[in-house]
């Protein structure tokens, strides 16, 4: 059984702005050393899928040099994790959604001819063994099998909506953000949210996307259009991530996703790895993140005289930080960031080569990489004044896109 796995990564990341003023959001970094690729990529590695290609678009350079840098494979076993930018091979135009951009590449699935397709998107925070997912669809004999995440039926006007026969298998309606979505036959309280992650019988993708090419009103899109037309014939069904097991994992961190599309989620999701039982596990070593890294020493703590003294405290610290007598709480310090004498940062997410002066605080921040806090600031303090300068988020979160000048 051949399987070719795609990642769509052209996402333009418009509401994670200004983190994606400068890159495609599937490379926004996170967690200190990753970039939100790496985890859909560890999950088909860690699979043993290792023939997948990477569909990028806007923005793209920085998340191909990542790619090309991190994720190489041995090519004299036929294993590539191959980034894509758009090619225009139909016409001068981008991709109009992620159905025509599996269609304007038709020829990558020509070239590999597999089986079943797996198609996942680039930019969710989860863990998941996808082999299962696609012995599920390989049993079931479905053309399209679609994972689904159990979310409140409370909140079903804000997800693509699957509702599935009474048995809980077959798809008989995907309906985006609808106002009467009707709760699971094993759950009245819960409904089937899609994770936008797709198995497909190779054919019956082929079919569905010149079907749809070829439709002028069609929005071109996976969920909105190509699942929606494979339901009404009666071949699509459900896998529920609530049954994926995922070696390594605890009963806290199971079943853990994060859709990461807006700034508050993203700071949110950061806060889920730094208490002492995290919600989602770093330290899963029988299924890892991948990323690359950079040269860089151990990080390093200095100085312990009076109220002088380097110390992070629930925190993730990475390579290259050097803490010279600051303090970091609940908080993420990327590669190259530096705290100085008497400087605090809490609730904060800095990215590589932050620096934070003397005697500054910064609080419930997201900075981006490359910033110099200058000694004596205050951001997260006064929002009104933070407003005028950087992006306030809804939730008060202050954040200061890469390269940006922090005045006093």
């Amino acid at each position: 059984m051949r399987v070719l796995a795609i990642v769509l990564a052209g996402g333009e990341g418009k509401r994670l702005m200004p983190l994606t003023a400068d890159r495609a959001k599937p490379a926004v970094p996170f967690g200190g050393i990753y970039r939100l690729v790496d985890f859909v990529l560890s999950n088909l590695a860690n699979g043993h899928y290792l023939q997948i290609v990477v569909l990028t678009q806007y923005k793209n350079h920085s998340l191909d040099r990542h790619i090309s840098r991190t994720w190489r494979l041995s090519s004299m076993l036929g294993n590539y994790v191959t980034p894509v930018p758009a090619q225009q091979r139909l016409g001068p135009h981008w991709f109009s959604g992620s159905a025509d951009a599996l269609f304007q590449n038709l020829n990558l699935i020509y070239d590999e001819m597999p089986d079943h397709v797996i198609v996942f998107g680039a930019d969710h925070i989860y863990r998941m063994d996808p082999r299962q997912m696609v012995e599920q669809h390989i049993e079931s004999g479905a053309e399209v099998t679609v994972a689904a995440i159990r979310q409140p039926l409370s909140l079903a006007d804000q997800f693509g909506v699957i509702e599935a026969d009474p048995a809980g298998r077959r798809i008989v309606a995907f309906r985006e953000k609808p106002k009467d979505a009707v709760g699971l036959p094993d759950a009245p309280d819960q409904v089937y949210a899609s994770m936008g992650n797709y198995v497909f019988k190779t054919q019956a993708m082929l079919d569905a996307l010149r079907e749809d090419a070829l439709d002028p009103t069609s929005k071109h899109d996976l969920g909105g259009n190509i699942i929606p037309m494979m339901v009404k014939a009666g071949s699509a069904e459900v896998y529920d991530f609530a049954d994926n097991v995922v070696p390594g994992s605890t009963e806290r961190d199971r079943g853990y996703w994060r859709d990461v599309g807006t700034l508050d989620a993203y700071y949110e999701a950061h806060m889920d790895l730094i208490s002492a039982h995290p919600i989602f596990n770093l330290y899963n070593n029988q299924w890892p993140i991948y990323t690359g890294h950079d040269p860089l020493p151990p990080a390093k703590f200095v100085h312990n005289d009076g109220d002088r003294v380097g110390r992070a405290i629930d925190s993730l610290v990475s390579a290259g930080v050097i803490v010279s007598g600051g303090l970091a709480e609940r908080s993420i310090l990327s590669p190259g960031v530096v705290l100085h004498s008497h400087s605090q940062v809490e609730d904060s997410v800095l990215m590589g080569n932050v620096k934070v002066g003397r005697g500054a605080i910064v609080r419930k921040a997201i900075i981006d990489k490359n910033v110099i806090i200058p000694d004596g600031a205050r951001i997260g303090f006064d929002l009104e004044y933070d407003r005028s300068r950087f992006a306030v988020t809804r939730n008060g979160i202050v954040v200061i896109g890469k390269n940006e000048i922090v005045e006093r």
